[in-house]
């Protein structure tokens, strides 16, 4: 099990409804069965510096997760895959 920090920009215009549905979908690709959410902060929309995908500003959030490798190796395929997904970073501590 290795610590995971994940932090996704999601299309500011999405229901609450919605975004939750969206990042519990995508907490549950990532823990698997062995997995744990350590943290969970959703920092809100803020403004970008310069458009992503035609859009001027984006709804935060940041996970400290403890996975499995073997769960998160599809995640980025996955990830862009999603459409209300602007852009998110996904790293090893």
């Amino acid at each position: 099990m290795n610590s995971y920090l994940l932090t996704l920009v999601l299309k500011p215009k999405m229901e609450d409804g919605d975004r939750k549905a969206l990042l519990d979908s995508i907490t549950k690709k990532i823990l698997g069965s062995d997995g744990k959410i350590e943290k969970e902060d959703l920092w809100g929309e803020r403004p970008f510096a310069y458009p992503i995908k035609r859009e001027t500003s984006g709804f935060y959030a940041h996970f400290e997760i403890t996975a499995d490798p073997k769960e998160t190796q599809g995640l980025d395929k996955s990830l862009d895959l999603e459409e209300d997904v602007l852009r998110y970073l996904l790293i090893r501590r």
